[in-house]
């Protein structure tokens, strides 16, 4: 079969926008790890093996952050977006006959603001964004959004622990990795990072730098109190020392980080924001660790996409207000563990799938494109005649996404941190 044919031209209306700006492609002062106590406190162009990295030079431009002034953050959304959805192709012949409709405007979705629902927003002809994305369209614009279609990880069976498990631990099969490809690369390049969630996801696992934070439902403690714990712990040579440093450090960059923030929430949004002001701040983590969950769209899918995209967006906007002008050095990878089925079932959703959709964005990132070598949506191009067949092998995303943000030699990487990945994605960021 051939999997090269252009897509004609689009079957359903899509919003004007970015149309015509992409093209599709086939495809580094002290450790930071003291202050997880202080937390407490808070509560395609494919390469080969040994390619060219993107990395710059020691001492960078003004119009290049150095390897120590980028930034990462990786956002995992559990459950499993559907990416036919969340980027419909709409230039596919195939696509309206699987999902009749989809490609026309959204309207009278009950409990959805009538201007989160219209049409798709065009990207490049072939692909549009769902409209609740319209933050992620205006970054296309900007040429600061790279969409990675197709993509999957070696799994191809649809269960979510063992693909969550695959995914963030970075192998070519599920529980064969203990740890995960983040915390392998942040302990070779000696990095600190932050997951925002309840505990330390498997992603972080393996990093001696790495440690999780949720927002505190407590009151926080008064001076008082930790004046009397700190006066019990004084002469222990190991508590005491600890209580002070967490205490100072409290009152010094995350408790700056976390200043101000009556009423703070639980949502996406929330965290983004937070994690945008731990990296902004001087002496923070560079790497940080979000995640979204309830995406696994059984039923009255789409409904439930026109509430959940545009918090991913506002999310993801906030993200990057937060973070400033180190967006300018920071890279955003979004993911999910896999796709789902190319048609909807009975009650109006989609079942377990294989191959789905990932997002790049930041500030140096080679964007306003749609990175996809297509393979169809024809009964015989889908994989086992039901889902979007996988065409880019999600470890070769990770891969660059380590070689540009950790400046890991490509050796060293295949050793430690990504074993088995195939050659990365080229020509993700501009510089």
């Amino acid at each position: 079969m051939n999997h090269d044919r252009a897509i004609p031209c689009c079957l359903g209306p899509v919003a004007d926008g970015a149309a015509g700006q992409g093209r599709t492609h086939r495809l580094d002062r002290r450790r930071w790890l003291t202050q997880t106590l202080a937390l407490a406190g808070g509560g395609l162009l494919l390469t080969a093996p040994g390619a060219r990295l993107a990395l710059a030079a020691a001492g960078g431009t003004a119009s290049s952050p150095t390897l120590e002034q980028r930034r990462l953050v990786v956002v995992m959304l559990r459950g499993a977006l559907d990416g036919l959805a969340a980027v419909p192709p709409v230039g596919d012949p195939d696509f309206s006959m699987l999902r009749p409709g989809a490609g026309a405007a959204t309207a009278n979705l009950p409990g959805v603001p009538a201007q989160l629902q219209g049409p798709p927003l065009g990207l490049d002809g072939r692909f549009a964004l769902h409209p609740g994305l319209a933050g992620l369209h205006r970054w296309y614009g900007e040429g600061q959004l790279a969409v990675v279609h197709a993509v999957a990880s070696p799994y191809r069976e649809r269960s979510h622990f063992d693909a969550q498990q695959l995914l963030e631990s970075g192998g070519q099969k599920p529980f064969e990795l203990s740890t995960g490809w983040l915390g392998r690369a942040m302990a070779v390049a000696d990095k600190q990072g932050v997951a925002l969630a309840p505990s330390l996801p498997v992603a972080m696992r393996g990093a001696p730098g790495a440690t999780s934070w949720a927002p505190s439902r407590l009151k926080p403690a008064n001076e008082d109190l930790l004046d009397r714990i700190a006066q019990m712990y004084q002469q222990d040579p190991s508590f005491g020392a600890a209580f002070n440093r967490a205490r100072t450090q409290s009152r010094g960059v995350m408790g700056d980080a976390m200043a101000g923030d009556g009423g703070y929430g639980a949502g996406f949004a929330d965290l983004a924001r937070q994690a945008g002001k731990f990296l902004a701040t001087d002496g923070g983590p560079p790497v940080a660790w979000l995640e979204s969950s309830g995406w696994d769209t059984h039923t009255q899918q789409a409904g439930r996409l026109a509430r959940m995209l545009p918090n991913l967006d506002q999310g993801l906007s906030a993200l990057r207000e937060a973070l400033g002008e180190r967006w300018r050095g920071t890279t955003v990878l979004v993911l999910t563990e896999f796709g789902r089925s190319a048609a909807m079932n009975g009650s109006g959703g989609t079942d377990h799938g294989t191959a789905g959709v990932a997002f790049v964005a930041g500030g140096e990132v080679h964007g306003g494109r749609v990175l996809a070598n297509w393979p169809g949506l024809a009964g015989r191009d889908l994989f086992e005649a039901r889902d979007l067949r996988p065409t880019l092998d999600m470890r070769a995303l990770l891969r660059s996404v380590v070689q540009r943000q950790f400046g890991i030699d490509s050796r060293r990487l295949l050793r430690d941190v990504l074993p088995g990945a195939p050659g990365g994605v080229d020509d993700l960021w501009r510089v």
